[in-house]
């Protein structure tokens, strides 16, 4: 990584830390201005996508022997594989949201959705536009924002969701043309539940559950999804909310005792989640108990 550009942190600034397998996150967000005139990319070891950040910039962009020119508008992003590096002229300073994925997940990701191997690589590419791909990085962005209140779990969510997205993209697969698939075994299934309920109060990760199951972590989530009608980051969040509801409605305790041993980063996250799910705030559920 040597001669990163400032503009580029070491991914030793991510904030998120565990689920990759080496220390790394499974996804991680930066927010990072760009320089005016000629830019060249520094090799990393994830994939990166760039999401163009506010007003309009000309810029021409070269990968190997391929080169374009055009406008970057908000939202539009590129592709930047792992182990690559891009030629960039900028216009004026610019800004951009950077994404970085792991090669392992989108690999695994690609085994999972039974996609030719082919096609599980990633391609350099530029100006493209994907309203999916947009609010995973405006999620991403709003959890970095706050401190990733939402935990490991809700940002691995998201790294699989962009792995997805990615391959679907790529291999020009229709989403709708997926068959269901099979639902995960009712006593494994039963295995996870208890060991969510039982572990409420920490980080849960995607790895983690996925372990629990006894699958990867791709293959988890669909089974985990159809078993239940919800993605896993959904049914956990649920699970702390009724936890959080019990709790206030026997009273006793603080409401800062009550979100961290629901598995809430702290009390005002613990009330949006309740007001979300439940359309009520936690004064007016302690209040149902005087």
């Amino acid at each position: 990584m040597a001669g990163r550009p400032s503009c580029y942190p070491d991914p030793s600034a991510a904030l998120m830390t565990g689920g990759g397998g080496d220390g790394l996150p499974l996804l991680d967000v930066l927010t990072s201005p760009v320089p005016t005139g000629l830019f060249h990319s520094p090799v990393d070891d994830r994939h990166v996508l760039c999401l163009h950040l506010g007003d309009p910039v000309p810029v021409s962009y070269r990968a190997g022997s391929h080169e374009r020119r055009g406008v970057r508008i908000h939202g539009q992003f590129c592709v930047v594989p792992a182990g690559s590096s891009t030629r960039w002229m900028v216009s004026r300073p610019a800004k951009s949201l950077l994404l970085r994925l792991m090669p392992s997940l989108l690999q695994e990701t690609a085994e999972a959705m039974g996609v030719d191997s082919r096609n599980a690589a990633l391609a350099p590419s530029i100006h493209l536009r994907d309203a999916h791909i947009e609010r995973i990085g405006w999620m991403m962005q709003a959890e970095d924002h706050d401190a990733y209140p939402g935990g490991r779990l809700f940002a691995d969510s998201l790294a699989s969701a962009l792995a997805t997205r990615l391959l679907v993209l790529q291999a020009k697969k229709k989403v709708s043309d997926a068959k269901p698939g099979r639902a995960l075994p009712a006593w494994r299934l039963h295995h996870v539940i208890e060991y969510i309920d039982a572990h409420l109060d920490q980080d849960l990760s995607l790895a983690e559950l996925a372990g629990v199951a006894g699958f990867s972590r791709s293959h988890f989530q669909p089974l985990f999804k159809q078993a239940v009608g919800m993605p896993v980051h959904r049914f956990v969040l649920e699970r702390r909310v009724e936890r959080a509801r019990l709790r206030l409605l026997e009273g006793g305790r603080s409401v800062m005792e009550i979100a961290l041993e629901a598995g809430f980063a702290h009390p005002s996250h613990m009330a949006r989640c309740m007001r979300r799910i439940l359309g009520v705030s936690p004064s007016q559920i302690a209040g149902l108990s005087k």
